[in-house]
């Protein structure tokens, strides 16, 4: 009854900050390129999570933005994951999200506006095309963020990873950057309308360079980063094999 409550508060808040912030970005793209809005994206960020009950600790050396591109690997736990990794970044991000997600008012609009690329999951043809057009941005020094596992969580444990990243990585030589999401999954289950007030955690791994990596088959370095991020879900000490 009290998470009840408390969502049914908190909703109408949230959606109030987001419809806000998400038109003023918008109306500012038109003015500045995305890439000079970050700071902007932060602060919209965190206030989105905070309008929601949330609060954001980062943990870990957030990369710096000179060293870019970056491909930021994350495990995908709710509808907050976004938004954390939003307002936790310090330099330009951009995505790759599913299709659909395109067609939601509002959303939809800001997700173009931002740069992120929509994907087809379902249809093999167009993933390779959208990958491809990640590639191309990675290429011009563009940094993203994608969920190896595709989609959201729902038992709260870490799924199965699927290749494309990594096909990213392998084709671009960009460095990956693993990261892990707490908290997330119980503050808004993909199966639960309701909010939980908490603190939600992003914890950034070391940097993987190229040099790194390069000599690895693509599922070897898909189990690799599997690994790296489980670790940090769990807390333990990391190193490169």
């Amino acid at each position: 009854m009290f998470r009840t409550i408390v969502s049914i508060i908190l909703w109408p808040l949230a959606l109030t900050v987001f419809v806000l912030g998400a038109f003023i970005y918008i109306l500012l793209t038109f003015i500045f390129k995305p890439t000079q809005l970050y700071p902007v994206a932060n602060i919209v960020c965190r206030l989105m999570l905070l309008a929601g009950g949330q609060w954001l600790k980062v943990e870990g050396r957030r990369p710096d933005k000179n060293g870019q591109p970056y491909l930021y690997l994350f495990n995908h736990e709710s509808l907050m994951d976004a938004f954390m990794l939003g307002g936790s970044v310090k330099h330009y991000i951009t995505a790759v999200g599913a299709e659909y997600q395109f067609s939601y008012p509002i959303w939809g609009t800001l997700a173009r506006r931002h740069g992120a690329i929509p994907i087809k999951r379902d249809k093999l043809t167009k993933a390779i095309y959208s990958l491809d057009k990640a590639e191309e941005a990675i290429r011009k020094g563009i940094s993203f963020i994608i969920s190896p596992e595709g989609t959201r969580t729902l038992s709260g444990q870490l799924g199965e990873f699927k290749k494309g990243p990594f096909h990213v990585a392998l084709n671009t030589g960009v460095t990956i950057v693993p990261v892990a999401l707490m908290g997330a999954y119980e503050a808004k289950k993909k199966t639960d309308w309701r909010l939980s007030p908490g603190i939600l955690t992003i914890r950034f791994g070391e940097p993987i360079t190229a040099n790194q990596y390069k000599s690895l088959d693509i599922d070897t370095l898909r189990a690799h980063l599997r690994e790296k991020i489980q670790q940090l879900i769990d807390n333990k000490s990391e190193g490169i094999k």
